[in-house]
């Protein structure tokens, strides 16, 4: 029926099953106003408008469509209640509270030590740089010194 899935998957699951479940309602009330006969209900209402023969169902269509629709109303909605049946419960603020702190620390952790290694990099730059210089300052002597001589 439906597939194990995260915690995610599952609410985006349900958004589309219950989409479907308002769609599947949606459908069935435009078919039930639409392809039904107008049938007096009361002895003191009379009917005052008919249908065309072709605008309606005969009754027993009508009637086996009617139980088809109310069959995929109860699937899809049994459907919805089993995943909303297998979400889980919902985590109490005390443990959210510390979940979030851990977080926090972790992340000021993180920070830190990112902020440690941008000026270690900086600093190898600066040292690379400074050999770079005077190995080119070097050449360059070397290169006036043998060209003089």
């Amino acid at each position: 029926m439906l597939q194990e899935l995260s915690h995610m998957d599952r609410i985006t699951q349900l958004q589309d099953e219950i989409q479907q479940l308002l769609t599947i309602m949606s459908s069935t009330i435009a078919y039930l106003t639409s392809r039904s006969n107008f049938v007096q209900v009361s002895p003191e209402v009379p009917i005052t408008k008919q249908r065309n023969t072709e605008k309606f169902d005969p009754p027993d269509v009508f009637e086996a469509n009617q139980k088809e629709l109310v069959t995929d109303l109860v699937v899809k909605a049994k459907q919805v209640e089993y995943l909303i049946q297998s979400l889980p419960e919902p985590e109490p603020e005390e443990e959210q509270a510390k979940r979030m702190q851990t977080l926090e620390e972790e992340m000021t952790l993180a920070n830190a030590e990112y902020i440690q290694a941008v000026a270690r990099t900086k600093e190898l730059h600066s040292q690379i740089t400074d050999v770079l210089r005077t190995m080119l300052n070097e050449s360059e002597i070397d290169v006036d010194l043998n060209g003089q001589g």
